[in-house]
C-alpha cells in the first residue's frame, strides 16, 4: 500500500464513500449523530431537572408536557434520559478509545520486534482474553467501588485483546509490503515509519474494530448499571433506568423502561451498521 492510498483510505474519505454508495450506512451516521449531539447538548434541552421530583403524576402516561411519561416518584423520563444520553454514549467511547489505543499499540510491538516480545505480548492476551469482560468489569467494581469509573476501567482492560489480535495480524501484513523495506534501507527510522506509514494504514481497520467494540461497551456498561454495579441513583443512565422501570412495568407503566432501551438497541444498531461497513471496506482493501 502506498502514501497515496493511504491517505485515500483515511476515515473521512471511507465515510464519504460509503454513504454514497450505501443508504443505510447513511442513516447510521445520521441517527449516530443526533445520538452524540442529544448526548452533549441533553442538559440544555432537557425540559426539567433529571432529578426533579414529582413535576407531573406518579407513572405518569405520555402527554404534551411529559412525552416519555413520568417514573413512580414523578420525575419526568425525557429529562432523564436526555441527561443519561452524555454518560450512556462518551462512557462506551471512553472503553473503545482506551482499549485501542493500548491494544494497538501492544500489536504494533508485537509485529515490529516479534521473537521473545511478540510471544510476551500473545501470553498476556491470551490470560486475559480467557476471562469473560463482564467478569473483569465485576472484579474492578470490587476493588475500586460502584460507579462508572471502576466498569470502564475493568471493560477497556477486557477489550485490548481483541484489538490487539485483529490488529497484530494486520501490522504484520502491512511490515511484510515491499515499501517498509525500501523505507528500512533508505535509512528512515522506526518511530517515522510506524507514524506516517504503519500507523495510518491500521486506521481503517482499528476504526471498524472501535465501532464494532463501541456496541459491545454499551450493552456491557448497561448491563453493569442494570445489575446496580455502575452509574448510582439518582443519577441518570440509561441501563439504571431501565432497571428502575421495572416498579413502573408492574404498575402498568413500562415507558421508563422502554425508552432508554429503545435507545440503547437504536445506537447499538446505528454504529454497528457503521462498523460492518467500515470492516468490509477494510477486507476489499486488503485484497
Amino acid at each position: 500500500m502506498s502514501v497515496a492510498q493511504i491517505g485515500k483510505g483515511s476515515l473521512p474519505g471511507i465515510a464519504r464513500r460509503a454513504a454514497r454508495r450505501d443508504v443505510t450506512f447513511c442513516v447510521a451516521l445520521i441517527v449516530f449523530g443526533i445520538v452524540t449531539v442529544v448526548a452533549i447538548a441533553g442538559p440544555w434541552l432537557s425540559p426539567y431537572g433529571p432529578n426533579d421530583l414529582y413535576v407531573g403524576p406518579i407513572n405518569g402516561a405520555p402527554s404534551l408536557a411529559h412525552p416519555f411519561g413520568t417514573d413512580d416518584v414523578g420525575r419526568d423520563i425525557l429529562s432523564r434520559t436526555l441527561a443519561g444520553a452524555a454518560t450512556s454514549v462518551f462512557a462506551p467511547i471512553v472503553v473503545v478509545l482506551v482499549s485501542t489505543v493500548i491494544g494497538g499499540t501492544l500489536a504494533v510491538a508485537s509485529a515490529w520486534f516479534g521473537g521473545i516480545v511478540s510471544g510476551a505480548i500473545a501470553r498476556i492476551i491470551d490470560v486475559i482474553f480467557a476471562i469473560p469482560g463482564l467478569v473483569i468489569a465485576v472484579l474492578a467494581v470490587a476493588i475500586f467501588g460502584k460507579g462508572l469509573a471502576a466498569p470502564i476501567i475493568g471493560l477497556s482492560i477486557a477489550y485490548i485483546p481483541v484489538v490487539a489480535r485483529l490488529s497484530q495480524s494486520a501490522a504484520a501484513r502491512e511490515l511484510g509490503r515491499p515499501y517498509i523495506a525500501a523505507l528500512r534501507v533508505q535509512g528512515v527510522s522506526s518511530l517515522a515509519i510506524c507514524f506516517r506509514h504503519l500507523i495510518p494504514a491500521m486506521v481503517p481497520i482499528l476504526a471498524a474494530q472501535m465501532a464494532v467494540g463501541f456496541g459491545y461497551a454499551m450493552l456491557d456498561l448497561a448491563a453493569i448499571s442494570f445489575l446496580g454495579l455502575g452509574q448510582q441513583p439518582p443519577a441518570p443512565d440509561w441501563g439504571s433506568m431501565i432497571s428502575s422501570g421495572q416498579v413502573g412495568i408492574l404498575a402498568g407503566a413500562p415507558e421508563q423502561s422502554v425508552f432508554p432501551a429503545v435507545l440503547v438497541v437504536v445506537t447499538v444498531l446505528s454504529v454497528g451498521v457503521i462498523g460492518a461497513r467500515v470492516t468490509a471496506w477494510a477486507e476489499r482493501k486488503e485484497q
